[in-house]
């Protein structure tokens, strides 16, 4: 039971979020490499142990918000099996493992980087997470910073349109949970006990975000598809994914049609329970896989 209650402190199913981390090695062509695919494995773990500690300081924070929340109640700080003190122990191991890790088998570069997540983080928790707009800059920039180690832990180029791309549409997808949360908790008086922020959110200042950033988020996939950068040739004809716009633009319209419901509470749960929603993303995945790797397959398949 002991233990549970770590594991349920680490949140493992959040870790899906540190995926980012193998995007670099994929449109680089080093997934299939052994030694590229090991490099962003340990870039993952990395991701995972500090993720997991900064979720361990976060908690204990809001412990005793978490106590009147009718879910997160639940979470082992706020209902007394695990101390404080001891939670934030727990936290520095982990981000103590992530260091010793990175540093020992990863590049520089990629260290830095998931040092710079940390202490972003760390801050995000402390501070920032209460700062309207900012606190979901913070989130997208994490992203990006995943994203960014990823390509850095096998020493491969990462295009700054992809960079800002990333960016984009991780805070299209912030402000769309935003709006979810706002939607779920009007008329209850309840805002303000899910996360402070939500008492200055209004649906018409979501919404004009929501738009100009998924504007911005589809602007700067079709820059990323157009421009090469001759320093730098992309080993595959990323010109081919200007072919999947039409499922980018569906992806995007529909994610902004659905956090006006509030049914949903954010990508997660969108992404799980809509099931055009999950259809496009996998369809483009498929496709995107396909035009990256179109050599291999062509080789793999004898074509």
């Amino acid at each position: 039971m002991l233990i549970r209650n770590y594991v349920q402190l680490a949140r493992p199913h959040d870790w899906v979020k540190n995926l980012a981390v193998f995007a670099g090695p994929a449109f680089a062509l080093r997934l299939f490499d052994a030694v590229s695919l090991w490099k962003a494995g340990i870039a993952f773990a990395a991701f995972c142990l500090t993720s997991s500690a900064i979720y361990a300081v976060n908690d204990t924070i809001d412990r005793e918000a978490d106590a009147l929340h009718p879910t997160k109640r639940h979470r082992p700080i706020a209902r007394g099996a695990i101390h404080p003190v001891t939670a934030l122990i727990f936290g520095g191991l982990l981000v103590i493992s992530a260091a010793l890790l990175s540093s020992a088998l990863l590049p520089r570069a990629a260290t830095l980087l998931v040092v710079v997540y940390f202490v972003l983080m760390l801050a995000y928790s402390l501070a920032l997470k209460n700062r309207i707009i900012l606190d979901v800059i913070i989130i997208a920039t994490g992203f990006v910073l995943r994203a960014w180690a990823g390509a850095a832990a096998v020493q491969v180029f990462i295009s700054p349109w992809l960079i800002i791309c990333t960016f984009m549409i991780c805070m299209f997808m912030g402000f769309g949970k935003r709006r979810c949360e706002v939607a779920a908790f009007a008329g209850t008086g309840q805002a303000s006990e899910h996360r402070a922020t939500l008492t200055r959110y209004t649906p018409d200042l979501l919404n004009h975000l929501i738009s100009v950033s998924a504007g911005i988020a589809i602007i700067t996939f079709v820059q990323y598809t157009m421009t090469e950068t001759p320093e730098h040739p992309t080993p595959f004809n990323k010109q081919h994914l200007l072919y999947t716009l039409p499922l980018v633009a569906y992806g995007v319209f529909r994610y902004a049609m659905l956090t006006e419901s509030g049914r949903l509470n954010g990508p997660t749960q969108i992404l799980l329970k809509d099931r055009p929603f999950l259809a496009t993303v996998v369809l483009w995945g498929l496709i995107a896989l396909g035009v990256v790797y179109e050599a291999k397959l062509r080789y793999w398949t004898g074509l």
